[in-house]
């Protein structure tokens, strides 16, 4: 009977009925379990002093401010239906469409159609406007010889016929003279831009009126583009 007993008691703590088990391993696993419980305390008190947003879900950290707003400013703009998407492009082609009219009105590069841009369009452009053009005269002169053409006089029908002659082949000299200047000027400022179609660009221009060209002039005549 005695055997048995002292049997279930560990090894070398009160294996023997006279000698019972120390106080100090008793107090010792208490205090450990009192250490671990306070512990525990401090983390959830820690834990309940950080300020977590109340819609934030749980573990994941509140976003700043600015984050919160532009995310509810990009749920208020997103559309909700086709029509009011449809509604909104066309009011911003109609505001584009303002920009590149005022643009071309007052020379904003920012906002000018893709063939008016660049610094070689833009000289081009400059390099027609600052000089007097064949071409830009066209329109009244040729309102002129028509009305000689109409005429019932033979002397007169052969001034107008003359006329043509000589406007048609001043426009063409003048076109190639200033093409060539053009070309020449271009590769001396920009060698390392794309000059594609900026001479083609430039002697079009020079077949408008100055007061009709668009983007507007800004540049004087006789003034070095």
């Amino acid at each position: 009977m005695t055997t048995g007993v002292a049997g279930s008691f560990p090894t070398g703590l009160g294996s023997n009925p006279g000698h019972p088990l120390p106080l100090g391993f008793v107090f010792r696993s208490r205090a450990t379990k009192e250490e671990k419980a306070a512990v525990a305390d401090k983390v959830q008190l820690t834990d309940s002093k950080q300020i977590r947003d109340p819609q934030a879900p749980k573990g994941r950290p509140t976003p700043k401010r600015s984050e919160a707003q532009s995310q509810r400013r990009s749920v208020a703009n997103t559309p909700t239906s086709r029509k009011e998407a449809s509604k909104r492009q066309r009011d911003e082609r109609r505001a584009a469409l303002d920009r590149q009219r005022q643009a071309l009105a007052g020379g904003d590069e920012r906002y000018l159609p893709a063939r008016d841009k660049g610094p070689v369009r833009k000289f081009a452009r400059d390099f027609i406007d600052s000089r007097f053009n064949v071409a830009e005269f066209f329109l009244p002169m040729a309102v002129v010889i028509l009305v000689l053409s109409m005429v019932r006089v033979g002397a007169l029908q052969n001034i107008a016929l003359l006329l043509w002659l000589v406007v048609i082949v001043l426009i063409v000299l003048d076109a190639i003279v200033n093409g060539f200047r053009l070309r020449k000027q271009l590769i001396e400022r920009f060698p390392d831009h794309n000059r594609r179609g900026a001479v083609g660009y430039a002697l079009m221009r020079s077949l408008q009126m100055r007061r009709l060209r668009l983007p507007k002039p800004q540049v004087k005549r006789g003034e070095r583009p």
